[in-house]
């Protein structure tokens, strides 16, 4: 039986380790002591695997490098995110398989999970494996890739459910990496010619979402100036077969709004200047500074103080009842609004509040009612968790902006949403 590392225990690692358990052996290993004693507690904070489940899985979790030992086939889960400079940051894969070298044996597999640019597994990966194990690619061990496909906080669509993409560095490898995943995918897999063809695949899958999203956000703002209301329109227009539903909203988290700059970076040292795909990024990487300049007019148009007033905004994360708040544009509306004079609040249950703060250096209340809804002249409804229906924000239009960007409430209820 193989014995299977899983490297990351994030959002898709620790799903994967988890499923992969009950058929192989597995190794669960992160590099960080508190994610892995939170799993031996059997306590996953991203909310992923619930407890019952982290209770009878036969992961052995660890942070000891030594834990790497013995295994055959090494699955690389780690975060790619891009730097301040919009440029992949490309550390921690670098780092998983220079930490994966020290053990390589010789036959053994290296399939890679993380969102790269086509060619990363092979032009970047591979000589780091090779330096660090003085083995000899395709001959002494192979590779393998195949696109994670999480929708964190999609209690539906689990690692199971989701068709898995697949590929190998030999003929004979890709039919092997196929049969692993094959194994505790139901759903099903689709194996690629080449890792690169699966590495394009990965990257343009939410590049097409991140430009079908910039498109129906640059038609709000239109729709906005001409005086209609973009849910109406695209409530009408939806009403067509194929007409592609989409809703405006910001663009944040660890792939849509990330992935793209891996492809335009890649495109750029091919010698072409990706303009479709770059000018969707810039219209939704706008899209909280256009939030908050709307609800400074609204404030304007109603008379109402801005500078040192206070402002509440509600919901943190990069999307709807989800803890993870990786690269979320809310951040953007907070700076924008704070810019402008006001002291501003964030309300979020979904957050721990130390690493929030330890994140992005802001304050987070997670009990409702530690807030006095009357103190604030601004309120922006930023991410629409299932809770905020259920509360009773004593809104009061009169003397309060309210947007709702999200669309949470009744048209009537708000003097604004994207």
């Amino acid at each position: 039986m193989r014995k299977i590392c899983v490297l990351g225990l994030g959002y898709v690692g620790l799903p994967l380790a988890v499923e992969l358990s009950k058929k192989y052996d597995v190794v669960g290993f992160d590099i960080s002591q508190g994610r892995v004693n939170d799993l031996k507690n059997n306590i996953d904070k991203t909310l992923e695997v619930n407890s019952e489940n982290l209770k009878s899985c036969n992961v052995n979790f660890s942070c000891d490098e030594e834990s790497l030992k013995g295994s055959d086939f090494y699955i690389v889960t780690v975060p790619t995110p891009i730097n301040e400079s919009k440029i992949p940051d490309l550390y921690p894969i670098k780092a998983a398989s220079r930490l994966i070298a020290k053990y390589l044996k010789k036959d053994d597999i290296v399939v890679y999970e993380s969102t790269v640019f086509p060619g990363c597994t092979e032009e970047v990966c591979v000589p780091l494996l090779e330096q660090g194990s003085n083995l000899k690619y395709n001959e002494d061990f192979y590779c393998g890739y195949s696109p994670e496909r999480m929708n964190p906080g999609d209690k539906n669509k689990t690692v199971k459910d989701i068709v898995k993409v697949t590929a190998g560095s030999t003929p004979e490898v890709a039919k092997l990496v196929d049969e692993v995943y094959a194994s505790i995918v139901t759903a099903g897999t689709h194996l690629a010619s080449s890792i690169r063809v699966a590495e394009a695949a990965k990257v343009i899958e939410n590049s097409q979402r991140d430009i079908n999203i910039a498109f129906v956000n640059e038609l709000s703002i239109i729709f906005n100036k001409l005086g209609l209301d973009t849910a109406e329109v695209l409530e009408a227009a939806g009403t067509k077969w194929n007409f592609l539903k989409f809703s405006p909203g910001l663009v944040g988290g660890h792939c849509i709004g990330v992935d793209p700059y891996y492809l335009t970076y890649k495109a750029k040292q091919v010698g072409y200047n990706p303009e479709v795909i770059l000018s969707g990024r810039r219209i939704n990487d706008d899209m909280g500074s256009y939030v908050a300049s709307e609800a400074i007019k609204m404030m304007i148009k109603k008379d109402l103080k801005i500078k040192e007033s206070k402002a509440l905004v509600v919901g943190v994360t990069f999307k709807e009842n989800c803890p993870d708040y990786r690269n979320t544009k809310v951040v953007d509306i907070v700076h924008e609004l704070t810019e402008y004079g006001l002291n501003v609040d964030c309300f979020d249950p979904h957050v721990d509040g130390s690493d929030f703060k330890h994140e992005y250096g802001l304050d987070i209340v997670n009990d409702f009612k530690k807030i006095d809804m009357s103190q604030y002249n601004c309120i922006v409804f930023a991410v629409a968790h299932k809770e905020f229906k259920d509360i009773d924000f004593n809104l009061n239009l009169d003397k309060q902006v309210v947007y709702d960007l999200k669309g949470i409430f009744p048209k009537d209820q708000s003097d604004g949403r994207l």
